[in-house]
């Protein structure tokens, strides 16, 4: 039946292109270089028609995905280990402005209008240039800015003080179930978890939708299930 082999194409061809991308890593995912963006496309658009063939022709599409995603690994591999090839394949970063001069060839070069990097830099918070050293076109699309040291925000070590370093917060509950490996890497067990939910009121684990660690407090910040629909008009 056709709706069938429709159903197994689809589900294969799914599978492959998790496999695969699995394979070719995270980056796959972020933003890509202009050789991953149009692999990716390729693999994909080859997934796509496979989803609608019929089962018979299942090995020449995935034949084809997995050499290019072999392909891909390859150039990625080479690329860590070649600058010059890195420069081929990924580009480099390109100057656009810096110290009060716009550089009009580099804009062009990039497809770049004035008012499309105006936009960007408003984006990320920069709404006159002049707080602006740096502005740099990353190989991925994205801006780099770096501002002007005056402007820039004040940071612990401008005087001179040493604050203790911040760690990352760890899950130790989700959605009811205490995560046994990230309670370790706290240092805790599972007795001061639970003598820690007792002081907050909490008797039952399964009403907990995430419990975090805070390292700087040595407590645990309780989040509670919450059954009921909430709607307001301010968030539409």
């Amino acid at each position: 039946m056709e709706i069938g082999k429709v159903v197994i194409s689809s589900l294969v061809s799914l599978g492959a292109l998790f496999i695969l991308t699995k394979m070719m890593g995270n980056r796959e995912m972020a933003q890509l270089s202009m050789f991953d963006y149009i692999s990716s496309i390729a693999i994909g658009s080859i997934a796509g028609e496979m989803a609608a063939m019929s089962t018979e022709n299942l090995i020449e599409p995935l034949l084809s995905m997995t050499i290019l995603s072999l392909f891909t690994l390859t150039i990625n591999y080479l690329t860590c280990k070649s600058i010059i090839l890195r420069r081929f394949f990924q580009g480099q970063a390109l100057l656009l402005y810096q110290n009060g001069q716009i550089y009009e060839k580099n804009l062009l070069y990039a497809k770049l209008d004035i008012g499309e990097l105006l936009a960007e830099c408003r984006v990320q918070g920069y709404f006159n240039l002049e707080d602006i050293h740096t502005i740099l076109l990353e190989s991925n699309g994205k801006l780099s800015i770096l501002p002007v040291s005056i402007t820039r925000p004040l940071t612990p070590n401008d005087i001179n003080i040493s604050p203790e370093q911040d760690m990352p917060m760890a899950n130790i509950i989700i959605d009811g179930k205490i995560m046994s490996g990230n309670l370790k890497y706290t240092g805790k067990n599972e007795a001061w978890l639970k003598k820690r939910l007792t002081q907050k009121g909490v008797s039952d684990i399964k009403e907990i939708i995430l419990a975090t660690f805070d390292n700087t407090k040595d407590d645990i910040n309780v989040y509670l299930k919450n059954h009921k629909k909430y709607k307001n008009d301010i968030f539409e």
